[in-house]
């Protein structure tokens, strides 16, 4: 009989799907002996569980002995991307009643973000993201609010990897840059992307407290309506939402 859990669960199962977060942590990819300093688990536990899970697909072994998380993941994400957007929608809509601009919603993924849902706004000239567009991380708003909940090791790590292109002279173009901004994006719980992947548009931006993935809410528009007076509209607004998405996406009891 499987061993259960002090929750009443099944023990081997989280353990499982532990490993795969601490994986994705830490980038994707991750050597045996730092699992084992990173798990409070027995190594042997440890090689049982990626021994059952490499066949499957969920983990794949690279030629320098490391685990990676596995292509069987990919369809797995994908869904419960489309599912977290879809559930988010009617959020999204209600900040652009309030705010009357275009909102979005976006996950980290890997080294960029993805757009996983849109509210247009009814406006003659309005901003407009395709669901499933990917986008750098340093240049966006929804990016910018992601990292600021991350450890700045891992910040690091993803804008070296990625790379800091500037579509326009506004762009933060060096990792100093980046960490001074999102210092201030901390302290003051919003990000603002400032012309900085378009001219002529400003976004406001805000990670969604304690949700399964780093995930951000925006609203964005032109920057002659999208101004200082917009933005003391908009935070407390954003901040109800995010409040709100974070109360949807908290796991219920079974």
């Amino acid at each position: 009989m499987a061993e259960r859990a002090a929750t009443g669960g099944v023990q081997s199962v989280e353990r499982v799907f532990e490993l795969l977060e601490v994986i994705t942590a830490a980038g994707g990819e991750m050597s045996l002996s730092e699992l084992s300093a990173t798990v409070n688990l027995p190594l042997p536990t440890i090689h049982r569980l990626l021994r059952t899970l490499v066949p499957s697909g969920y983990v794949r072994q690279l030629p320098n002995r490391s685990y990676a998380l596995g292509p069987r993941l990919i369809p797995l994400g994908e869904g419960a991307s489309r599912q977290l957007g879809s559930a988010a929608r009617g959020r999204l809509e209600q900040l652009v009643r309030e705010l009357g601009e275009s909102a979005n919603m976006a996950v980290l993924d890997g080294q960029q973000v993805v757009y996983i849902a849109q509210a247009q706004s009814n406006r003659s000239m309005r901003m407009f993201t395709e669901v499933g567009r990917r986008a750098d991380t340093h240049d966006t708003g929804v990016g910018k609010a992601i990292l600021a909940t991350l450890p700045d090791e891992r910040v690091r790590e993803i804008v070296l990897s990625a790379g800091m292109p500037t579509p326009t002279e506004k762009t933060l173009g060096t990792p100093e840059a980046l960490f001074a901004d999102l210092e201030r994006i901390r302290e003051r719980g919003y990000a603002v992307d400032d012309e900085e992947q378009e001219l002529g548009v400003r976004c406001y931006a805000m990670a969604v407290p304690g949700a399964p993935t780093p995930t951000a809410i925006s609203v964005s528009g032109p920057i002659s309506r999208v101004d200082e007076d917009f933005a003391a509209r908009a935070v407390p607004v954003l901040h109800r939402i995010a409040e709100e998405i974070a109360a949807d996406l908290a796991p219920a009891g079974v």
